[in-house]
């Protein structure tokens, strides 16, 4: 029976080696960490409505006169690369299912991203039971079979290292509560890995590493610099020994990049340009600002946009001026086993997006699949050579302005009615998978997750809410978007067949009608879907 400490309530179901994970330790760590920052992430969130409610009143973003001394500083670095950090040319993300365990570990790439953010839904048993993966796959006690195929970890020790990636700021668990409130889903993912898998990492000579997404200020950064601190404190690892790699993934943080490697300076690892989830915040930040704000459909839009050059740019300036590693962004492309003939397109459009980040400096890349390791490792290893990475590609001649940065209306670009489908088809069968229990969907040859899924109802919002019209004259409303969804959804069920699931597909539609076409914007799908779930 686990002993909790008093303020802490464990109201999830207990099952097999939960204790593993659940420790009175862990436990205690997590009390220590509300008892320090909750507050402080409480007014953090604040301090985002706050910022929208200046952004949907006009004001514009802009870099902070107020920490502009810490960028004029040149003096200042983060620490040295971490051991198993210093070569990251391919980095391969997924949840930490079983399977996913052993093959992202298996692939070949430099470091595996074990997501409980947009690849996982907070399902109690993924919470759980990825924590206990991730302990035994360092353990080296991992195995899985299915459909008569047995899944192990190589015998050499040339396994990728791992980066877990926990929930962003916003997310609660509500299967634990601390002094009566759910525990914040982030410091649960942190605190339950720091305690059962911290150590193991150390001893195999590297540490526990962390990819920290959402974040929309330098404030949120120093957040979790404090609650790296409180943990090795607490644990009696040395200070330093965490890692933690920043996913620029919103509008906000782009503008505070170098005050974001600052504040976890002796924590940092590097930036990443986390293109999905930043195209989801450029819409939600300036959804009401009308047409100069909006967006050609998702697919429309590419790394070659003029926003998106200014954004990647001036993340490998910054990261590499600071001793930083750059890290790009994702190649969501899922082979076909069955169409060549995709597999020719897509991963010729692969190798020209990796081609470009390698050129511009970024010293690795994310895919999403496998087969695409091989890939990206050719084109890094055709730039980098021995080398490990490219941090000394300092590129002092790129200059970002903040107008570069919010210059959405000079995206190249149209919006259809194929896109707005494309839109609600994703979103549906998105939802439906991610209800019950997977975040990370192969979708039209996509592999698809919750910030692809967040572009989608959020495109249609903004749509709808600044009166768009169609390339074909059709306008975005209400009525033309509720259409569009019964038959989207009748073009699933007969693909389905004897699959389709209705009462799983009935929540799915519901709940995307709902944060597609309500009044009021809902700033992460993932909250009302994660209160329907069980």
């Amino acid at each position: 029976m686990t002993t909790v400490p008093e303020n802490v309530k464990i109201t999830g179901p207990v099952g097999d080696r939960y204790d593993e994970i659940l420790t009175p330790k862990a436990l205690e760590l997590i009390a220590k960490l509300h008892e320090q920052l909750a507050e402080r992430r409480a007014e953090a969130l604040a301090a985002r409505q706050a910022r929208q409610a200046r952004l949907d009143a006009g004001e514009n973003l802009d870099f902070l006169p107020e920490t502009a001394k810490i960028r004029e500083d040149k003096s200042w670095k983060v620490a040295p690369l971490a051991p198993g950090l210093e070569d990251r040319r391919v980095e391969i993300t997924g949840p930490t299912d079983q399977k996913m365990t052993i093959n992202a570990l298996n692939s070949g790439a430099k470091v595996w991203l074990a997501d409980f953010e947009d690849a996982n839904t907070p399902l109690w048993e993924n919470v759980i039971g990825g924590q206990l993966n991730l302990r035994d796959a360092l353990d080296r006690k991992i195995d899985f079979e299915t459909n008569g195929k047995s899944y192990t970890l190589n015998a050499d020790e040339t396994l990728a290292t791992i980066v877990v990636r926990p929930r962003g700021w916003h997310l609660d668990e509500k299967h634990i509560t601390v002094d009566g409130k759910p525990a914040i889903g982030g410091l649960v993912d942190f605190a339950l890995y720091m305690v059962a898998s911290a150590q193991k990492q150390i001893d195999k000579g590297k540490g526990p590493y962390f990819y920290l997404p959402k974040m929309e200020s330098h404030l949120e950064a120093r957040l979790w610099n404090d609650a790296f601190v409180t943990a090795q404190d607490f644990l009696g690892i040395p200070q330093g020994t965490i890692r933690g790699t920043v996913l620029i993934e919103t509008i906000p943080a782009a503008f505070e990049m170098e005050e974001i490697l600052y504040e976890l300076r002796d924590h940092s690892s590097g930036l990443n340009a986390g293109r999905w989830d930043y195209l989801f915040s450029i819409i939600k930040k300036f959804r009401t600002r009308g047409r100069d704000f909006i967006l050609p459909e998702r697919n429309a839009v590419t790394m070659t946009a003029p926003m998106m050059r200014a954004y990647t740019e001036l993340l490998v300036k910054t990261c590499h001026s600071r001793g930083a590693s750059a890290i790009g962004g994702m190649a969501a492309f899922i082979p076909s086993r069955r169409d060549a003939e995709v597999n020719k397109v897509a991963l010729a459009k692969v190798r020209d997006d990796k081609t470009r980040e390698a050129g511009d400096g970024f010293d690795g890349s994310w895919v999403a699949h496998p087969d695409l390791v091989p890939v990206c490792k050719e084109v890094f290893d055709g730039v980098l050579g021995e080398r490990p990475n490219q941090i000394d590609k300092q590129r002092p001649e790129v200059s970002v302005t903040a107008a570069q940065l919010v210059a959405v209306s000079e995206t190249p670009g149209g919006i259809t009615e194929a896109g707005l489908r494309n839109n609600i088809s994703v979103g549906l069968q998105y939802l439906s998978t991610w209800l019950s229990g997977s975040g990370a969907v192969a979708i039209f040859n996509l592999m698809e997750d919750a910030a692809t899924a967040e572009i989608s109802r959020s495109q249609i919002w903004q749509w709808l809410h600044n009166g768009v019209t169609l390339d074909d004259g059709q306008k975005v409303t209400k009525e033309l978007v509720e259409k569009l969804i019964d038959e989207e959804l009748a073009k699933i069920r007969e693909a389905s067949g004897d699959a389709f699931d209705s009462e799983r597909y009935g929540q799915a539609v519901a709940l995307f009608t709902e944060v597609s076409l309500a009044d009021e914007y809902s700033d992460f799908l993932t909250v009302p879907a994660y209160e329907r779930m069980a």
